[in-house]
């Protein structure tokens, strides 16, 4: 849950806006020669020389993207900064900075919030990033949490959704499909823990979905990998919503259609065993599951050679001509038109 009951509670008001700042992020430390000025002035000073700047924002918020009572605070900040980390990755460029920013309702108090950026601290010192700035507020609505990242890359490494042509591969990192099925063994636990409090879960058969789920790893070792094996993509994107509605990006974007084999879907064991036990279909898991945070690109076919009996790249499929339209082929051969079918913010709530 949120909080040991009985533990010290030190209200937000004791330390003041700037009080608040100063002790959540006294234990940060620059790490990159871009960063000029940080924390405590009236905005950061970047330098990034020759390389280009890459900026991404986004906002978490309580009860939409994520839930307290099975979310541990250090394992939100975390994730926090990941979904951030991982859009930057996803135009191979380097991530370098963060800014923070919170509103806080009065349930939280310092102890809480000391939680929030160990998570943060721990993505920082990991992932070598600064955190240069931010905003803290209170909240009527519980906790909302935006960070900004910014990255650089030189000009000709960056790639975009755009670039991807007709008999190009398509990639993907890792595998797919374990963060939604984390999300729902942890859902389910949570009606378990309503009926009955004093039941405590056993998660060790799922420990590697469930922390697919509470603390996902952006790919930055892809990005090195990639550059190391002298291969740029020609169009990239991270797996935020499902695999489907990301291919399509890319369809979109670049103006092409794709065959998407459903053989080739990369899927870890936990992940197969766990869709038998919740009557799922792993292929719609994998197309529809989103938050794994994988990178999907493409790549010229005279690249192959390069990536081929990689463990970590998956080829799953190619671009085709836009009339072709984008499909699924069945293990069965069936062509089936893919469909986005993925998260989306404003959903009603099932």
């Amino acid at each position: 849950m949120l909080e040991d009951k009985n533990q010290e509670r030190t209200s937000l008001e004791k330390l003041g806006e700037f009080g608040l700042i100063d002790h959540l992020t006294q234990n940060f430390q620059i790490q990159n020669e871009s960063t000029l000025k940080g924390i405590g002035d009236d905005a950061a000073i970047l330098d990034f020389g020759d390389k280009k700047a890459v900026v991404t924002t986004d906002l978490l918020i309580e009860g939409i993207h994520f839930d307290l009572s099975y979310m541990p605070l250090k394992h939100l900040g975390y994730k926090a900064v990941m979904v951030n980390l991982s859009d930057v990755y996803a135009m191979n460029a380097q991530a370098t900075q963060i800014t923070v920013s919170i509103a806080a309702s009065n349930r939280f108090p310092l102890e809480a919030l000391e939680e929030l950026y160990a998570g943060i601290l721990l993505a920082t010192k990991t992932y070598g990033v600064d955190l240069i700035g931010g905003d803290t507020t209170s909240s009527q609505t519980g906790l909302l949490i935006s960070i900004t990242a910014l990255g650089e890359a030189s000009e000709e490494k960056i790639t975009y959704r755009d670039g991807a042509k007709p008999n190009d591969l398509l990639v993907v990192t890792g595998d797919l499909g374990g963060a939604y099925l984390g999300l729902q063994v942890l859902e389910r636990e949570k009606e378990v823990f309503k009926v009955n409090p004093n039941n405590q879960p056993d998660l060790e058969p799922y420990s590697y979905i469930v922390e697919r789920q509470l603390k996902p790893e952006a790919r930055k070792d892809m990005v090195k990998l990639l550059n190391d094996l002298n291969v740029k993509p020609t169009a990239m994107i991270d797996i935020s919503d499902g695999l489907s509605s990301e291919i399509l990006h890319l369809c979109k974007n670049s103006k092409v259609g794709c065959n998407l084999f459903e053989e080739k879907i990369p899927l870890d064991p936990t992940v197969i065993s766990a869709c038998e036990e919740f009557k799922l279909d792993s292929t719609t898991v994998a197309l529809n599951g989103g938050e794994d945070y994988e990178l999907l690109f493409t790549i010229d076919q005279s690249d192959f050679d390069r990536i081929k009996g990689n463990p970590n790249l998956t080829v799953i499929g190619h671009m085709t001509d836009i009339a072709d339209g984008a499909h699924l082929i069945s293990r069965a051969n069936t062509k089936i038109p893919l469909t986005a079918q993925g998260w989306n913010s404003f959903d009603p709530p099932k």
